[in-house]
């Protein structure tokens, strides 16, 4: 595959995703090359939905030869019975930024669970890989960890600040890069990806 566009406008996960899948992949573009195409509402009840709905939605809009890939990720908190879930990206607000979204979630907990009795929580990730209108493969990834109670950490963007990743004593966002991607959600879902790309079953 000599080039693939990420269905995101988020500079911090293409290259997250480009350094993931160097050198599988020779070109890795996103939506800053296409404003035209615009906001993708994520209108679906899962991620896998809101995945297919953003590269189908890209797919179409760039034709039948080019590669599409789209994740849809977020952050499933136990006590808050896997809020903030699909809605991880606009907890605070459809334009809240990250720091707003992580003093929301940290509000909640602290309100439903001040003893911290149970924080653990998970980060997933559902990428779908389609070739213009046609979808092909859907990968998996996910991570067990807990949630930190003050955010540390300078790296990374999004919950990385108050995520432990299970095993760990540092959030994803005091972690090395290369060793935050060797374990997070989105991480393995491209690994799962690389796997299927090195098998070569699949129309060049």
């Amino acid at each position: 595959m000599n080039r693939l566009v990420i269905a995101t406008g988020n500079t911090h996960k293409t290259e997250e995703i480009r350094k993931l899948l160097d050198p599988f992949i020779k070109s890795i573009d996103d939506l800053q090359s296409y404003p035209e195409i615009g906001e993708i509402p994520e209108t679906g009840s899962t991620f896998e939905d809101n995945a297919a709905l953003k590269a189908i939605a890209v797919g179409n809009y760039l034709g039948d030869s080019s590669w599409v890939l789209s994740d849809d990720s977020g952050l499933e908190v136990s006590a808050l019975n896997g809020r903030p879930g699909v809605f991880s990206a606009r907890y605070a607000g459809e334009n809240a930024s990250d720091s707003e979204n992580r003093k929301k979630l940290l509000k909640e907990l602290k309100d439903e669970d001040p003893d911290m009795l149970d924080w653990s929580a998970s980060f997933r990730c559902v990428m779908i890989l389609v070739k213009g209108k046609s979808k092909l493969a859907k990968f998996e990834g996910s991570v067990h960890g807990v949630i930190s109670d003050v955010e540390k950490g300078d790296h990374g963007f999004g919950y990385d600040s108050i995520f432990i990743p299970e095993g760990f004593e540092s959030t994803f966002a005091e972690l090395p890069l290369e060793v935050k991607n060797s374990m997070s959600h989105r991480g393995r879902a491209l690994n799962a990806l690389k796997k299927w790309l090195s098998s070569g079953s699949y129309d060049r």
